[in-house]
């Protein structure tokens, strides 16, 4: 049985337990319990403060764990990256008083700096030979600069209001950070094979995401320049209809793009254009 070490709440917890739930592991809701087992996979979830789950898993405590790349980065501990999961985006950026006049990295020289990331803040300074003292806070970081505990910041941005409302304003992205699945190096086969099987359904469910299942009569007339807008995994599904002048054309589209290539099939002629959510998707 595979064990993984869950952030035990937040955003991260959210976005890693519809992960599980999409992938048809069922686990219990409550986090009052620290360990809890999959009802229908191999699985248990060990629920951790997120700063703990890199050395959980490096020590084998856990053998997988997922948390920020921005925990992982900062604790340096010896686990695997076995997969980036894609949710969960944020950054590590250096924010200023938005008042404050800045011309470039030199402004931190001789400033004080709050966070809660000083290895990775203590990295990226030495590489720009920039000379600042680290003020290290656990919390709310983004107050230090209005009560006078430092003069800036370098803290996680997501969408930047929590940086607004305290009337600073983003001036370096450090690194970009994403939920990550790591694990302990010595996994023995048993486990590396439920792993694998856990992998093959994440996938099925990011390669669904943002994909559109669309069925539209097309003319046979107008196939050939339909299937050349059309950027099918392979190429589309054609189905004979009993108009031997028509034709149904079955293809997925991703989301980004859907409204641009629905625009150009109905200009071509399509019709009858019906459009379904994928849940999975297995190549």
């Amino acid at each position: 049985m595979l064990r993984i070490a869950v952030q035990s709440k937040g955003r991260l917890y959210e976005d890693t337990m519809n992960l599980l739930s999409e992938a048809d592991i069922k686990v219990g809701a409550t986090k009052r319990t620290l360990l809890v087992n999959a009802q229908n996979f191999p699985l248990e979830v060990l629920y951790l403060r997120d700063d703990d789950i890199p050395q959980s898993v490096a020590s084998g405590v856990a053998d997988l764990g997922v948390v920020g790349e921005n925990e992982y980065c900062e604790r340096g501990a010896e686990a695997t990256i076995v997969k980036r999961l894609g949710f969960s985006k944020c950054r590590l950026s250096l924010a200023i008083p938005k008042d404050a006049n800045y011309d470039g990295l030199t402004w931190f020289n001789g400033k004080k700096i709050a966070t809660s990331y000083p290895n990775i803040l203590n990295k990226f300074l030495a590489e720009k030979n920039i000379t600042a003292e680290i003020h290290i806070i656990t919390g709310s970081v983004e107050i230090s600069p209005s009560i006078g505990l430092s003069d800036a910041i370098f803290d996680i941005v997501s969408s930047g209001s929590t940086l607004v409302s305290n009337n600073l304003r983003e001036v370096e992205v450090v690194m970009q950070s994403e939920a990550l699945l790591i694990g302990y190096p010595g996994m023995s086969k048993d486990k590396l094979d439920v792993l694998e099987q856990m992998l093959f359904r994440f996938d099925a469910v990011r390669r669904a995401e943002d994909k559109k299942y669309v069925r539209m009569n097309a003319p046979k007339a107008r196939l050939q320049d339909i299937i050349n807008v059309l950027p099918g995994l392979k190429s589309p599904t054609i189905i004979p209809l009993a108009d031997e002048e028509w034709c149904s054309v079955h293809t997925v589209l991703d989301e980004q793009r859907f409204w641009e290539i629905i625009g150009k099939l109905k200009e071509l002629g399509a019709q009858g254009i019906l459009v379904t959510p994928i849940e999975k998707m297995i190549l």
